[in-house]
């Protein structure tokens, strides 16, 4: 393992992995960028012509080889986009960045523009015919992909139309969701003890602090550097939503997460299913928070206590350590998956430090199988920090050992696409348990593992609660103010809360800089899906050990290339079992009850 120290200012990404081969010159990044779109081009201008009109006539073995010349052009046209947007990732705030992906992004839009009438013909094959064509041998890299394209016959339109709405979405759809990332990204918040002003994320993890006022003062802060752009961040908001409503009753959605539950592979019938089973056990949240404010020595929390810590050894965590701390707990559980998790490290596949010009909040980016997928952080050394590494590198193991799927198949859908990451957080939560030497240390990671399943779980069905809010609200009211956003926030998130958090007034805009709301609509609920079902696997880990390995990492080779129930199947676990959902919350009720118990034996002992 790599053993050379580091801080976190050391660890930044090497993207010239993105541009070599093909005669490319990693040093001139643009030129490289490019050349791949202009590759990608040309294919796809041949293709078009070799094609456009005769799907419906091609044989087996034409098929194989059409959709491999289509994994070719989408592999060249990903390098690119992935280079441009990664880069601008690290720094939203230099012009050329921006202007990178905005030249990515036409392109490619004129590229898929060229390839548009390859879906909207395969789907129109007879039924009995296309299952003949997904039959032919050598067709596996391809194959539940293109069973998913037909899908979505009854939602698509003539190819003009589509041509037009593929045109129009760089500076659609597109170019809002860039536009609030950099909004976003330039929020500066000026603590009352800090000469200079620092991040969003960088401001948030001060809410774990143990001194109230400071957290009170903090969450302050937010909500005053929150204000100045909040008018223009809602009327993002407002467009995309009208944007989505539009381009549902277009395409004939009966509702607003419909084209999400179907891009999910999951029906409308068990993801209410999902909603209605968490809303029922809101009470363990509230049971939670109500033993913390006793904790905390308080009456009630205020929604700014929900992260604090419960006890002063919250230990910092510098870089080293926590590399150190996630690579042990990998090489725990498997010997290949540790491997592959060291040369995120020793490769240089994250950026990890906070910076005043980066994107906040953390993601790994599976890019595309001939490469590698990359890590973004905001390390600040905190122990959440290590299980944000842990959870990050979750994915990254997923996505790298789907390569070998290829570039139809790599990624999973949202509602799977947590389980490696939840798993890998699991495995050093119960490391740092282990080590726990003290009821107080054993109590502030108990503590942790709880929000963390609050976080996950409840508060992301109270967000998609919030945007079934907000999306419905938009269809029959018309342009939302911002107060009307306030208010239905605090509206859904005291659904979950209760009486046992008291929601202040400044906390009513902080939905303004949530960006799976304007980027990815009807998101938030696969984090509670895929908690769930990561909870499952992990429990099958700790009942049989060993034995689940390798089916374990079997499922996250298989990619995108089964449905969720059945990728499911190979750990055994039944997602279409109506009371799945109640047996990974009984697990949650389990973290609950131990931390409670380890919170009341701490209360009880202070009054000795």
């Amino acid at each position: 393992m790599e053993a050379a120290t580091q801080t976190v200012e050391d660890v930044t990404w090497e993207l010239a992995d993105l541009l070599r081969g093909d005669g490319l010159d990693p040093n001139e990044p643009e030129s490289a960028v490019t050349a791949l779109l202009d590759r990608a081009d040309e294919l796809a201008g041949a293709f078009a012509r070799a094609h456009e009109g005769g799907v419906a006539k091609l044989d087996g073995p034409d098929l194989v080889e059409a959709m491999r010349r289509l994994a070719e052009i989408s592999e060249l046209a990903g390098r690119a986009a992935s280079y441009a947007h990664l880069r601008f990732a690290a720094d939203t705030e230099d012009p050329a960045n921006g202007a990178l992906v905005q030249m990515v992004s036409e392109r490619g839009t004129a590229i898929q523009t060229k390839l548009l009438f390859f879906e909207l013909e395969w789907v129109q094959v007879p039924g009995e015919r296309a299952e003949e064509l997904l039959a032919t041998e050598g067709l596996e890299f391809a194959r539940h992909h293109l069973e998913l394209e037909r899908r979505y016959r009854p939602h698509l339109l003539s190819k003009p139309e589509e041509t037009i709405a593929t045109e129009l979405s760089v500076t659609g759809r597109g170019a809002w969701t860039r536009l609030f990332d950099e909004l976003t990204s330039a929020i500066r918040v000026k603590l009352p003890d800090d000469e200079e002003s620092v991040s969003l994320d960088v401001a948030l993890s001060r809410l774990i602090d143990p001194d109230r006022d400071l957290r009170r003062s903090t969450a302050e802060a937010v909500t005053a550097a929150l204000e100045p752009g909040l008018r223009t961040r809602t009327y993002v908001f407002n467009t995309l939503l009208q944007d989505k409503s539009i381009k549902d009753r277009l395409r004939t959605y009966p509702h607003w997460l419909a084209s999400r539950n179907l891009a999910n592979e999951a029906s409308d019938e068990s993801v209410q299913a999902l909603v209605e089973a968490v809303k029922g056990r809101y009470g363990l949240a509230r049971r939670w928070y109500e033993t913390k404010a006793r904790l905390l020595g308080l009456d009630r929390l205020a929604d700014y206590d929900r992260m604090a810590a419960v006890s002063g050894d919250d230990e910092d965590l510098p870089w080293d350590e926590g590399r150190r701390l996630v690579l042990e707990s990998f090489a725990s559980f498997s010997d290949r998956a540790a491997g592959v998790v060291e040369r995120f490290f020793a490769d240089r596949w994250i950026d990890a430090p906070p910076t005043p010009v980066k994107r906040g909040g953390a993601f790994s980016a599976s890019t595309v199988p001939s490469v590698h997928p990359y890590v973004l952080l905001n390390y600040t050394g905190k122990r959440r920090d290590v299980m944000t590494l842990a959870h990050e590198l979750g994915h990254g193991l997923h996505q790298t050992l789907a390569r070998e799927q290829g570039v139809f198949h790599q990624n999973t859908p949202l509602t799977v696409a947590e389980t490696a990451s939840v798993f890998a957080e699991e495995i050093v939560f119960g490391r740092l348990l282990g080590k726990a030497e003290t009821a107080s240390s054993r109590l502030s990671l108990l503590a942790e593992a709880v929000e963390g399943q609050i976080a996950t779980v409840f508060r992301q069905i109270a967000m998609n609660q919030f945007e079934d809010r907000v999306h419905t609200t938009r269809r029959t009211e018309g342009e939302l103010r911002v107060e009307r956003f306030g208010e239905l926030w605090a509206e859904t998130q005291a659904e979950l809360l209760g009486d046992s958090v008291e929601i202040t007034e400044g906390y009513r805009s902080w939905w303004s800089y949530v960006p799976h709301f304007i980027a990815t609509p009807g998101y938030v609920y696969a984090y509670a899906f895929g908690q769930l079902l990561a909870l499952s696997v992990y429990r099958l880990y700790t009942e049989r050990g060993e034995e689940i390995v390798p089916a374990y990492l079997e499922m996250l080779s298989a990619g995108g290339s089964r449905s969720p129930e059945e990728l499911g199947r190979i750990v055994g676990v039944d997602l279409a079992d109506p009371g799945f959902w109640d047996s990974g919350l009984d697990l949650v009720e389990d973290q609950v009850d131990a931390a409670v118990e380890a919170a009341d034996a701490v209360i009880a002992s202070r009054a000795l």
